[in-house]
């Protein structure tokens, strides 16, 4: 056993954690138990990735500590597993400008980009059904059985279950913005069931009423994945 060769991750300062706690309506939500769990979660996500500002963007320690506890928001349950990333995934990049407007970008075997503007925007809008940092992050879950596909590693009966209700949901809402219909979240979440499943997710975090009003079978999936989500007071 050596185990013991391991450097131990270095704890993440009260300060800043209560601080990135306050920014962020979605910690501020959880109860002690989950933000207690969240911040094991973003400790040995600092530990173990490099946030590496690109271009001319300056990050705060603050900062860093936010960007990790956002990205382990869909790991509350899921646990620490969901940081073993292949060896290829050792950095999160975050990307303040980019010249196509890109919002986020998540690959298997890659970084994890992040537009920083747009995580700003989330912030400021906790109640709208978005979250950049965890719809890319969601996309590395799905990944980690190697297909990404909307179906995250599961037991094979949940598996089974979740991938008949994921694709009746999602055939359902693909129809619903082919005939031009309006539809209750974001329409991007029809491009791929990889994105249904990312967008879906952002909406539990964020919008979970509206989730329910919409996909009330996706979003009883997802409480069951993720947990309760977090009780955002209104502003």
């Amino acid at each position: 056993m050596l185990q013991w060769l391991r450097p131990t991750p270095r704890p993440i300062n009260d300060a800043l954690w209560e601080h990135a706690c306050r920014r962020a309506a979605w910690l501020d939500g959880l109860d002690d138990e989950r933000r207690a769990r969240l911040r094991v979660l973003a400790t040995r996500f600092l530990h173990e990735k490099t946030i590496t500002p690109i271009g001319e963007l300056q990050l705060q320690a603050g900062d860093g500590v936010l960007l990790a506890a956002l990205c382990c928001l869909p790991l509350l349950a899921f646990g620490e597993v969901g940081l073993e990333h292949r060896s290829h995934m050792d950095a999160a990049g975050v990307l303040h400008e980019w010249d196509d407007e890109l919002i986020g970008e998540s690959w298997d075997s890659g970084p994890l980009i992040l537009s920083w503007a747009d995580v700003q925007a989330d912030l400021a809008a906790p109640h709208e059904g978005y979250c950049v940092a965890v719809h890319e992050m969601v996309h590395k879950l799905d990944a980690l059985d190697g297909a990404m596909d909307g179906t995250p590693p599961l037991p094979r009966e949940w598996q089974r279950e979740w991938a008949g209700t994921f694709q009746r949901a999602y055939d359902a809402f693909c129809a619903q913005v082919d005939a031009g219909e309006e539809t209750l979240i974001d329409p991007y979440a029809a491009e791929a069931p990889e994105e249904f499943f990312a967008v879906a997710s952002e909406y539990h975090f964020s919008a979970p009423d509206l989730l329910q009003q919409a996909l009330p079978e996706v979003a009883a999936q997802l409480r069951r994945f993720y947990g309760e989500p977090p009780r955002i007071a209104m502003r």
